[in-house]
């Protein structure tokens, strides 16, 4: 007969190694934990959730939001993949790739990235911070930021994020509403910095 106290021991190992693998990924997305069907992952203090939702009305496109966690009735404030929706959130795949944080969808096509380049791309993972913020590090603790949902904007201001122009390049971070209440993709108003504006 086997030992009862050794497959005991082991049961409970493969639990807590479990709820620490959970645990760490209750705000993160890793190299090995990635985000797909109905999982979110969540800020440390509750605030904020990302995952795969649709908008109301529309049930046949599903989009990668972030929503306030605290507030009942489900209110994007961010969304990656705007004008590139997909059907099937149980074959598509949030993940950790080369560096970048990638969606993919059924067909593990790229519907969506951070398009950076990263020198060290087994180490980089995705933060969700209870400010709103989305980053991406080389390691979870990490002060060095290599893309910021902050410095990408859709189309809510949330404190801390930022409006602004580059005059050099004429790149500008700006606000721009859904298209409808049905579709995120990029409507007819924004608000951004008036290019020819003076400096006050």
């Amino acid at each position: 007969m086997k030992n009862p106290w050794l497959i005991f021991s082991a049961l409970l190992f493969i639990y807590f190694s479990l709820n620490c693998q959970l645990s760490f990924g209750a705000d993160t997305i890793s190299a090995n934990l990635s985000l797909s069907g109905n999982h979110t992952i969540v800020s440390s203090g509750g605030s904020f959730v990302l995952g795969f939702f649709k908008p109301a009305g529309n049930s046949s496109k599903y989009y990668i939001g972030m929503w306030y966690g605290k507030v009942s009735t489900q209110t994007p404030v961010w969304v990656a993949n705007r004008e590139t929706p997909i059907r099937d959130i149980d074959s598509s795949e949030l993940k950790i790739s080369n560096g970048n944080l990638v969606l993919f969808d059924e067909s593990q096509v790229p519907f969506w990235s951070t398009n950076i380049s990263s020198s060290s791309s087994s180490s980089v993972v995705a933060v969700l911070e209870d400010s709103g913020n989305l980053v991406l590090r080389y390691e979870p603790n990490s002060s060095t930021l290599l893309w910021q949902s902050f410095d990408h904007p859709t189309h809510t201001w949330l404190p801390g994020s930022k409006l602004s122009l580059n005059k050099r390049t004429k790149e500008s971070q700006l606000l721009t509403s859904w298209r409808s209440s049905e579709d995120p993709a990029p409507g007819l108003f924004s608000l951004e910095l008036d290019p020819n504006g003076t400096n006050q």
